[in-house]
């Protein structure tokens, strides 16, 4: 079996799309296909629609509804906890990406070409200012924090069983998914793609979730911010002693008479700043440090229903001609 997990987020608009997607992708698959659907705390009627539409579909389904907003990585993390199948892929419910990439990874999973594989864009149909917003964001990953991820970025893989038990013993809170999937190693193969235009709503993915998102990826998976700590403080000793120095020699030859007013205020004003961005940067590790050992869920599911499919007599015969 199969399993499509796909987070749901302010998707209203492109699940009559999306149901008819996988319509079509589980006859691709001989009927084989279970779709795990996540409502991630979405405000508008995403779960309502899904409930009313997912009993009459031809495919196996679970529908899970959080209990707030957790984020995607939540999400993505607890379908791939309940789903069933042999093989998984991850898939985002605004059709941006295409389902022929899902497709693709369980050909290489199944044919044991790979243990987890990832969609990498090589193309984009998006606005010129989400564009550069996004290889901005990409290129600081990559120059940063994980240098193997693809310059086009991820935002699709699919893995097998054994790949998704190790992913979900790894239980982090404020991590990066993807950082954990380069993080774990195994064998990847990269699958290049179009990313397509988005047709109906605005994503979700702003400007404020995606520098939360880079601070847990740097302080999960890098000791960066720590380096420049120690940088700047090594930079302001030498600037202190220096600076020290040409007090002296002025001080020594009658130059000055009293040390400048504004030259100490700089000084501490300078190392104020230092001690202080260094104290944030501490607080920070600590802060996820201490998440970490609270022991609390990532997620809460509020509800949670499966539906077996609505096969008709053709695909009935079809499935039984296969076996």
């Amino acid at each position: 079996m199969y399993s499509l997990v796909i987070p749901v987020y302010k998707n209203e608009e492109s699940l009559p799309d999306l149901l008819d997607v996988l319509a079509g992708m589980n006859s691709s698959l001989g009927g084989n296909l279970e779709v795990v659907i996540v409502v991630d705390g979405s405000p508008d009627n995403c779960y309502e629609i899904l409930r009313a539409r997912l009993p009459k579909m031809p495919f196996r389904s679970q529908l899970l509804l959080h209990s707030r907003n957790y984020g995607s990585f939540a999400a993505i993390r607890v379908g791939m906890q309940v789903a069933n199948g042999d093989f998984f892929a991850v898939m985002a419910a605004d059709l941006q990406e295409p389902p022929e990439l899902a497709l693709e990874f369980f050909r290489l999973l199944e044919a044991d070409e790979a243990d987890v594989a990832v969609g990498t864009r090589d193309a984009r149909n998006d606005p010129l200012r989400s564009r550069w917003s996004s290889e901005i964001f990409w290129w600081v990953y990559r120059k940063f924090i994980i240098k193997d991820i693809p310059a086009g970025g991820v935002d699709m893989f699919g893995c097998n069983r054994q790949f998704r038990n190790e992913l979900l013993a790894l239980d982090e809170s404020h991590s990066s998914l993807i950082g954990l999937l380069f993080w774990l190693g195994f064998r990847r193969k990269t699958v290049a793609y179009q990313r397509r235009e988005r047709e109906h709503g605005v994503s979700a993915w702003t400007l404020k979730k995606k520098i939360n998102y880079l601070m847990d990826s740097i302080f999960a998976f890098s000791d960066l911010p720590i380096k420049l700590l120690i940088s700047f403080g090594g930079i302001g000793v030498l600037f202190s002693v220096f600076f020290g120095l040409v007090v002296i020699l002025l001080k020594s030859t009658g130059w000055v008479d009293v040390p400048g007013y504004a030259a100490t205020i700089l000084t501490v004003l300078f190392f104020g700043a230092l001690n202080t961005a260094g104290i944030g940067i501490l607080g920070a590790y600590i802060w996820r440090s201490y998440a970490n050992t609270q022991g609390r869920p990532l997620s809460v599911v509020m509800r949670a229903e499966s539906y077996p499919g609505s096969h008709s007599e053709n695909d009935l015969s079809a499935n039984q001609s296969r076996l």
